[in-house]
């Protein structure tokens, strides 16, 4: 029930101070849009907030909660308004024609077979009982998805395995875990994104591993939190391919090779608001040699979101949000754009993809485990 959300979310405790909307990245470009509006109309007339299609357009990038002053959780607030709208029938608009969602909801079938480990090169090292398990998660697909902006998603996952081959690591990789189902988490699917999450662990028992790496940071966040919350604590140590480095690197156990070039950062929603890791990126790009590393203005906790979520509602204000991103990422003369997200990658990848984007606003956008597999190898 609405009431259940608004308590439970604490809305009633909005003071219309206005202090979200002013962050909002995406009330920046959309007048119609204000997530004390949205709160303060909800509480006033529940029984049409389920028809409100600005319940869709939320980016849940947290930013919102950093500056309540009375620790209303909005994303939360949004998220559950979403399940009960699909359990009316109602849902958002799905970017890409729905197909990564039907993608998702596949993978939700129990005897699906998957062909997905021939990225995998012979100079990558893996093992079948390890106490590691790397999980991939959607990078396959989105090479697939996305060959046409050249997104190469599956360079991040070979990249993790060889810094993790480096680290004397040889971990696990599944030929049947599932996507994590965070975007259909997110887009109010509560039960398809339950089948997948049971699947995983069910898998992860089934291997004996203690310790599950990620290099998405949407995987991370979706393993720390709502797995917990939906199913109960289990044994596994979720780790995020960045905790894994900045001793390594400062202690030079791991030789780098200089980079020249002037760089700058995009701090993931989920990896920063989400999981509060700011400064491992930051030391693992300060240890190459011949780095320049700068920071755009809006940075850390108040980085500006990549502009799209879930895969859905990807509209004019998305491309307006991006293009103003990399308008920022541009403005610090750096040559290169290094996120820590897949999908941050593409969807700047997409930006700039478009016919008309600026060519004096073009910038390399690269993943950060990519970057610094890179950089391997120095004397």
């Amino acid at each position: 029930m609405i009431k259940d959300i608004i308590k439970k979310t604490k809305a009633y405790y909005c003071l219309d101070c206005g202090k979200c909307t002013a962050v909002c990245p995406v009330a920046l470009f959309d007048g119609d849009f204000s997530p004390r509006r949205i709160v303060g109309e909800t509480i006033t007339r529940e029984d049409k907030v389920l028809d409100d299609c600005r319940i869709w357009n939320c980016l849940t990038c947290k930013m919102c909660h950093e500056r309540c002053p009375s620790d209303v959780n909005f994303i939360e607030f949004i998220r559950l308004l979403r399940v009960d709208a699909r359990g009316e029938g109602k849902e958002g608009i799905c970017s890409h024609g729905g197909a990564i969602q039907s993608l998702m909801k596949i993978m939700t079938a129990p005897n699906l077979n998957q062909k997905r480990l021939d990225w995998i090169r012979p100079d990558l090292k893996t093992s079948k009982d390890s106490e590691y398990l790397y999980f991939v998660g959607c990078l396959p697909y989105f090479d697939l998805f996305f060959s046409n902006i050249k997104a190469n998603s599956l360079d991040i996952a070979r990249s993790t395995l060889k810094i993790l081959n480096l680290l004397r690591i040889e971990p696990q990789v599944l030929p049947n875990e599932r996507c994590c189902g965070h975007d259909l988490l997110w887009s109010g699917d509560v039960e398809n994104f339950k089948k997948l999450a049971q699947h995983n662990i069910a898998e992860f028992k089934k291997a004996g591993v203690k310790k599950i790496v990620l290099s998405c940071p949407e995987g991370y966040a979706c393993f720390k939190s709502e797995y917990p919350n939906y199913l109960g604590k289990f044994d596994f140590e979720v780790v995020h391919i960045s905790e894994l480095l900045p001793d390594k690197l400062s202690s030079g156990e791991i030789k780098l090779k200089p980079v020249k070039g002037k760089v700058t950062y995009q701090d993931p929603c989920r990896l920063g608001r989400f999981s509060n890791i700011y400064d491992n990126p930051r030391e693992i790009i300060n240890s190459i040699p011949g780095i320049e590393f700068v920071e755009m203005k809006r940075s850390g906790k108040n980085a500006m979101c990549c502009g799209t979520s879930s895969w859905m509602n990807c509209t004019q204000y998305s491309k307006q949000i991006q293009l103003e991103r990399l308008k920022e990422a541009k403005s610090t003369g750096a040559e290169t754009l290094i996120t820590f997200c897949p999908k941050c990658q593409i969807h700047f990848l997409c930006a700039q993809s478009e016919i008309n984007y600026p060519e004096e606003l073009k910038l390399k956008v690269i993943d950060l485990t990519t970057f610094l597999a890179n950089a391997l190898g120095g004397e």
